[in-house]
């Protein structure tokens, strides 16, 4: 409720214009109260640096935005990621040993995962890879196999060699300009474990079906001179974890589901019953976190309002509780209070933000956006 009241007036500011000053004291209890429930400990401290928003991660918030059905799982095609309902994204960190790398069919990626909680569990990680056209493909070889490799030790100049393993592989058409996928669970699932373990992955490409032929370069694995271009191609590190806050649906709870739209109609019909949906606009600028969070800026979060009077019409999702209780007070209202106009169906949001170590993620919550109402 408290939290409810803070919002209103968080909401009424933003509704009536920049006369209105909010207090400063609400605006500081709105962030404390937001920010655990975001599950973030502190807002980003950017710096005047530029952030870049990975294309991926926008189009994955904008397909979870369009869904039909309301869950906090993430709908990734050729990916499992189980119940994960936060994705991260981490850039390579450039380094002297980059520069050891001289060939261009071999290099070696580096990814910082201590920002992820060790609360949460890692479901799915891949690695994705820009691609260029090459324009003069090796005659009778135009694929290329490409190697991941995960770095267990790396080696010694003149002592030993590295150690590594293979963990995924992808067989490539050179001709063809795409982003290739390649699975790194085992590699990141290590990091975390055992953070001075991350060593890194190697990347290698040959050339399929012949060893002595070399591989042409098409992976965008090192700095580009244009800086917008390489932010775009750069290779991208995408983990998905579970944060334990989201309870998974099970199959016939999902088929007992309603279609969130056909919630929204049917609210929609019921505007003039006296306990209902009425609006309520969360602008995150009026609480200065529009330069961290980049989608949404607001949100509608709704509220229920409105009198629970006896006698209570079927459709509004009253409990026979409600119904006694509304019976009794309309005989006695010294007795027994009114039932409440409670949410009875709240759908999930997703959030895009930039978190504290300036890189992207996108995270869905729970239970954020009223769907509808009833007496209880």
């Amino acid at each position: 409720m408290r939290l409810r009241t803070l919002l209103f007036v968080v909401v009424s500011a933003s509704c009536w214009g920049k006369s209105l000053s909010i207090p400063k004291e609400v605006i500081e209890e709105v962030k404390t109260t937001l920010l655990p429930m975001f599950g973030i400990t502190e807002t980003p401290k950017l710096d005047g640096v530029q952030v870049h928003v990975p294309e991926v991660l926008k189009k994955l918030y904008d397909i979870q935005n369009d869904l039909d059905y309301d869950t906090a799982s993430l709908p990734i095609t050729g990916i499992d990621t189980g119940s994960a309902n936060t994705v991260r994204s981490f850039i390579h960190i450039e380094s002297p040993v980059d520069q050891k790398f001289t060939r261009s069919n071999r290099f070696r990626l580096k990814f910082n995962v201590s920002t992820i909680p060790p609360t949460e569990i890692l479901k799915a990680a891949e690695v994705k890879l820009t691609r260029a056209v090459v324009e003069d493909p090796v005659e009778n070889h135009p694929y290329q196999r490409i190697l991941m490799h995960d770095i267990l030790r790396p080696g010694v100049k003149g002592v030993r060699a590295p150690i590594t393993r293979v963990i995924d592989s992808k067989m490539i058409d050179t001709r063809k300009n795409s982003t290739v996928s390649l699975d790194v669970y085992p590699a990141v699932k290590r990091w975390m474990e055992v953070p001075k373990h991350n060593h890194g992955v190697l990347v290698t490409v040959t050339t399929a079906g012949d060893k002595k032929t070399p591989a042409k370069p098409h992976l965008r694995l090192r700095r580009e001179s244009d800086p917008s271009n390489w932010a775009r191609s750069q290779p991208l590190l995408l983990t998905y974890t579970d944060d334990g806050k989201n309870k998974q649906r099970s199959a016939e709870d999902m088929s007992k589901m309603r279609r969130k739209r056909g919630t929204k109609r049917q609210q929609r019909k019921n505007e003039r019953d006296p306990c209902r949906r009425r609006q309520m606009y969360v602008n995150f600028r009026d609480v200065g976190w529009s330069d961290w969070i980049v989608a949404p800026l607001g949100y509608d979060a709704f509220y229920c309002g409105g009198e629970c009077d006896y006698p209570m019409p079927d459709h509004m999702n009253t409990t026979n509780h409600a119904i006694v209780q509304s019976l009794i007070n309309s005989a006695d209202p010294s007795k027994v209070p009114k039932p409440c106009c409670v949410p009875t169906q709240l759908s999930s949001m997703s959030m895009l933000y930039v978190g504290s170590d300036n890189n992207v993620i996108l995270k869905n919550y729970k239970e954020m956006v009223v769907v509808g109402c009833g007496c209880r």
